[in-house]
């Protein structure tokens, strides 16, 4: 007979859960809403499988183990007791266009639509490192994403908007720490206490090396970069998370999801091992890391995707890494619909893969979210195609009853195998990347294996050549038709006129070179030059460079000057030609 006090029973399993949703609940922390079907029918905020009975040894469904309850380890079913009762993800729209004044207008009509959160786009030059003055800079300025050339810059970004407030996400790696010294600038122009910051930095250098390829130096200067940003961020500004480690980029770029899992929990695990290499504690910084991942339309595949992640993190933190608290085992994340999957024929078929892909990252336990606009694949989104983006998450919010009740897929047998089988890829590919480490070593890297091991498969271009193959793959299905996508290889007839789509004036560009004209002309120059001289020095030695990289931001020093600084002593980092 199954005893019910067994810890591992599913009684007593139902009980703690229990318990934590009513603590949650006397602490204020269920939304006060209607928890029912449409159609007035109560449901529970979770359900499982029946309490264990029978004359049997076995404790219940013995894949409760590695299922669990919501907010309880390995929490494969999500962080907190409560699920989407408690707080709902974080509406958090990417957004950034032509100049600062212009973004803020979009940022604010975002907030007063619903969001909940910002997310920052910039510019090409800006995520190279590069002022919009740049000879390198022609023609790139305000069109992916806003200019952002100075402290004065960051400070209209967010004209209006209270820095003290609202969490906002900054998707740059490459200049992250510069970009971030302009964020606290900002915000201390504001009287912001920054220890009250609180938001995201993407920072994530590996990705960049594995997929996007918007770097600065080489892979060492920038860990250097990153480690100083993790100690200035943990010992001043608790709440706020330096790095956001990047599936998205990786997804972007035709890897598989179990490739994109793998690829960056291992990236994660790279940044653990900076952090304790710099003598941080595990339970003190590890809940400043979050991370970012793509939801493709491949909807129990991704959903499974999310509750694997969840699950490898938590059992690496608490076996591999030493990490005792539930903050510090817990892998928060942000989802953006897939960009991949967008296409230009047919562009109102965008709307619904959207809506598909966010539902899996809701049903996946997303705690923030940004949904594609229709019009993507062709430009910056219109402020209508924005708002039908935001609108499809607010319905999915509002109107299809799935904030009711934690993890509703939990048991399905097919996600509780896609979510194992996903387990299972990823940890043989965590093995290969700790081999590539160990190859041809005699020594241990200062930082640890799994950065040996990412390093070495940059380096050799094993990561690269690992997507390329799976992206061939993918390509060739879909070109003999195995695998299809409406509008572009199938369904290919259609009455859909051309949208209008949004424009950035070449006005744009001229406007932001004359602005830094004025600013360079109005500046004290001798204090951007003591500086940043003071910056360099830093460089070409061992000591911190959070500080004198604030010194020189307050002084109005440019993007451009602070990262040609650092390049005249690092250098710049040139991927090797591979064939």
């Amino acid at each position: 007979m199954t005893n019910p006090d067994d810890p591992n029973s599913t009684a007593a399993g139902r009980r703690r859960w229990a318990q934590a949703y009513a603590r949650a609940e006397a602490e204020g922390k269920v939304r006060d809403a209607d928890f029912s079907t449409l159609s007035g029918m109560t449901v529970d905020p979770v359900y499982g499988p029946p309490d264990d009975t029978g004359d049997t040894d076995e404790t219940g469904d013995p894949r409760m183990e590695r299922i669990g309850w919501p907010g309880e380890f390995p929490y494969t079913r999500g962080l907190y007791p409560t699920g989407y009762r408690g707080r709902s993800w974080t509406i958090r729209q990417f957004a950034g266009f032509g100049n600062a004044r212009q973004t803020n207008e979009r940022y604010k009509m975002i907030l007063n639509a619903g969001g909940g959160g910002l997310s920052v786009a910039f510019d090409m030059p800006t995520l190279m490192g590069r002022d919009s003055d740049d000879p390198r800079s022609l023609g790139e300025v305000g069109h992916c994403g806003v200019a952002i050339d100075s402290a004065a810059d960051m400070e209209v970004l967010f004209d209006g908007i209270d820095l003290g407030a609202v969490t906002t996400s900054m998707t740059i790696s490459g200049p992250a720490v510069p970009a971030f010294c302009m964020y606290v600038v900002a915000a201390e122009r504001q009287g912001v206490d920054i220890s009250k910051l609180n938001g995201t930095l993407q920072t994530d250098i590996y990705k960049e090396y594995i997929a996007q390829k918007e770097w600065l130096f080489a892979p060492e200067p920038h860990l250097r970069l990153i480690g100083d940003l993790m100690q200035y961020t943990s010992a001043t500004m608790p709440d706020y998370k330096p790095l956001s480690v990047s599936g998205y980029h990786i997804r972007e770029a035709g890897s598989t999801a179990a490739q994109e899992l793998a690829f960056t929990l291992a990236d994660g695990f790279g940044y653990v091992e900076l952090g304790l290499s710099r003598g941080l504690e595990v339970d003190r910084f590890a809940p400043g890391l979050s991370f970012f991942f793509d939801a493709h339309v491949d909807f129990f595949e991704e959903i499974a995707k999310f509750r694997a992640a969840r699950r490898i993190w938590a059992r690496w933190m608490r076996d591999r890494f030493g990490a005792k608290t539930a903050r510090a085992q817990w892998l928060r994340f942000h989802t953006q619909t897939a960009g991949v999957s967008l296409t230009a024929q047919q562009p109102y078929n965008n709307v619904v893969r959207t809506a598909v892909e966010a539902m899996a990252a809701v049903l996946g336990g997303t705690n923030s979210l940004h949904t594609n606009a229709l019009d993507e694949t062709l430009a910056l989104p219109t402020e209508r195609a924005a708002e039908i983006a935001l609108r499809t998450q607010q319905v999915i919010g509002e109107e299809t009853g799935v904030t009711n009740v934690a993890d509703p897929l939990g048991g399905s047998w097919y996600v509780e195998e896609l979510t194992d089988r996903l387990e299972a890829e990823a940890e043989r590919i965590f093995a290969q990347i700790e081999e590539l480490g160990q190859g041809g070593r005699t020594t241990e890297h200062p930082i640890g294996p799994i950065t040996a091991g990412l390093l070495r498969g940059i380096e050799e271009g094993w990561f690269t050549g690992e997507i390329a193959e799976a992206a061939f793959a993918y390509q060739t299905k879909l070109e003999k038709g195995d695998k299809l996508i409406v509008g572009v290889n199938t369904h290919t007839e259609s009455i859909t006129d051309e949208l209008e789509i949004l424009r950035v004036s070449h006005e744009v560009e001229t406007e932001q070179r004359r602005l830094l004209a004025e600013r360079r002309a109005a500046r004290d120059q001798a204090a951007v030059d003591a500086a940043l001289e003071r910056l360099i020095t830093a460089a070409r030695g061992e000591d911190d460079l959070i500080e004198p990289m604030l010194a020189a931001v307050r002084v109005e020093a440019t993007m451009g000057e602070i990262c040609n600084g650092l390049r005249e002593v690092w250098g710049e980092y040139t991927e090797p030609a591979r064939f």
